[in-house]
């Protein structure tokens, strides 16, 4: 089974923000496969389901951003996943131009505090990620203050363009291996 975690924080204030990018993500790939996200447990959301022959647990963790390996931890000794072999996690980055998507097969968290807290807790960075890109931020401008903003109306139809991109990202993955994902998508 993979679990396909995108990182994000909860609540109404912060849906639609550059942070919840990889919660929208999940919703995407909710929609697409019929996977509803209902049921709350290891502090997420989740839903479990099969995406193209692939059992699937789709998690949002509700521990807000920088906590993120602590719903993580729970529900990969819960599940018993190997997060080396079978964990995606899904992510925004601001050193990537808004709609642009790099997959990774492993790696250091690049400042991102939720990741950060993953590999902490996890004890591994040897996970499959597809980060999002969301844009640096901008001269003056405070990093909290930009990753927990919102897209400018102009970049709006590009990011759902991007997320879209992100979740078939997922399913590549999944089907034909990182490699062939990063090739495909990066």
């Amino acid at each position: 089974m993979y679990v396909i975690a995108g990182l994000g924080n909860p609540g109404a204030k912060y849906a639609g923000t550059r942070h919840n990018v990889g919660f929208d993500t999940i919703d995407i790939l909710a929609d697409k496969y019929g996977i509803a996200l209902d049921f709350e447990k290891h502090k997420a959301v989740c839903g479990k389901g099969v995406i193209e022959g692939n059992k699937v647990l789709l998690v949002k963790p509700q521990t807000f951003m920088n906590l993120s390996g602590e719903a993580l931890q729970q529900i990969v000794s819960y599940y018993k996943v190997d997060p080396d072999e079978e964990l995606i996690v899904l992510s925004d980055d601001i050193d990537l131009d808004v709609g642009r998507i790099r997959v990774r097969p492993k790696g250091s968290a690049g400042g991102h505090n939720g990741l950060k807290n993953i590999i902490a807790l996890l004890g591994t960075d040897g996970f499959a990620r597809v980060k999002i890109g969301v844009g640096a931020k901008p001269k003056g401008w405070d990093l909290a203050d930009w990753v927990l903003g919102h897209f400018e109306k102009e970049d709006l139809e590009t990011m759902h363009d991007s997320k879209t991109r992100a979740a078939e990202a997922v399913v590549c993955i999944m089907n034909d291996g990182t490699d062939q994902a990063m090739n495909k998508f990066n």
